[in-house]
């Protein structure tokens, strides 16, 4: 991933550098914990993404669970898997979040987790909170 378009001057919050990207491979996650936080990053096909580790619902370690597509809505016993690797799957209950907006994919209006905005700059994997 390049690093976002927003100027620096313009991201929203403390700048936390959590590793050099080429220590930080397609498929790895990391939880940290920043300002009392725990917050995983992903590393999704080069595209990184950052949520609170914690599902709503119940409160599990939501960043441990599986990342995944879903099922498209579809008639039934026709079968359409989309959006590979676009949600992460709460370990716990099977809740699906958006792994960039954070938004629950059966009530996105009402359910969510908390994303945070991170980055690549200077070759390092930088998180705003």
């Amino acid at each position: 991933m390049t690093e976002l378009a927003t100027p620096r001057d313009a991201r929203s919050g403390n700048r936390h550098v959590i590793a050099p990207v080429d220590e930080f491979p397609y498929g790895e996650r990391r939880i940290v914990t920043i300002e009392g936080r725990a917050i995983g990053v992903l590393n999704v096909g080069g595209t990184f993404y950052a949520l609170r580790n914690s599902c709503p619902h119940h409160g599990a370690p939501l960043c441990e669970g599986v990342v995944k597509g879903t099922m498209a809505d579809t008639p039934a016993h026709e079968y359409s898997y989309i959006r590979h690797n676009e949600f992460i799957t709460c370990p716990w209950h099977g809740y699906e979040f958006d792994l960039a907006t954070g938004r629950s994919l059966v009530d996105p209006q009402r359910t969510r987790v908390r994303t945070y905005e991170v980055a690549v700059e200077d070759g390092d994997v930088v998180l705003y909170v």
